[in-house]
């Protein structure tokens, strides 16, 4: 699935990569919250947050918004995690129907639920477009 980000994601792409040496695969600019959320390759995480977030901090400062990194995986249950972090999950299921869409089935305690979940369902909202656009994942669904 092809992503089509707009100028200013592109922008934002370019100067992260630029200040950080790391890899972005997609850019979500959520101008309501203040935030840009970056999704960078596999491995490069590291390098996205540098020695104790000094990287990331330098770019939260030329952004002058919220920065978050979560790293692409190629499975999409890691990526689901990934996404959902710092919430710890009991279990990540992907599924298919015989449609073809692709529906994953995440179960947490409450109190990580909530973390999943986040503010006003921002981080869930999130995870869900994410998933969309890398694993072509049409729904999360938390129990």
């Amino acid at each position: 699935m092809s992503i089509k980000f707009t100028a200013n994601e592109i922008r934002y792409i370019a100067l992260f990569e630029n200040m950080t040496g790391a890899m972005v695969k997609d850019c979500i600019i959520d101008d309501e919250n203040g935030k840009v959320t970056f999704v960078v390759k596999n491995g490069d995480m590291g390098l996205a947050i540098g020695k104790k977030g000094s990287t990331v901090s330098k770019v939260q400062r030329a952004v002058d918004k919220g920065v978050e990194i979560i790293e692409l995986s190629d499975d999409p249950t890691q990526f689901i995690k990934n996404l959902l972090s710092p919430a710890e999950l009991q279990s990540i299921k992907v599924l298919q129907r015989e449609s073809g869409e692709r529906i994953a089935t995440v179960t947490a305690d409450n109190t990580n639920k909530r973390i999943a979940i986040g503010k006003n369902g921002i981080n869930i909202e999130r995870a869900k477009l994410l998933a969309k656009r890398q694993h072509g994942i049409s729904n999360i669904i938390l129990k």
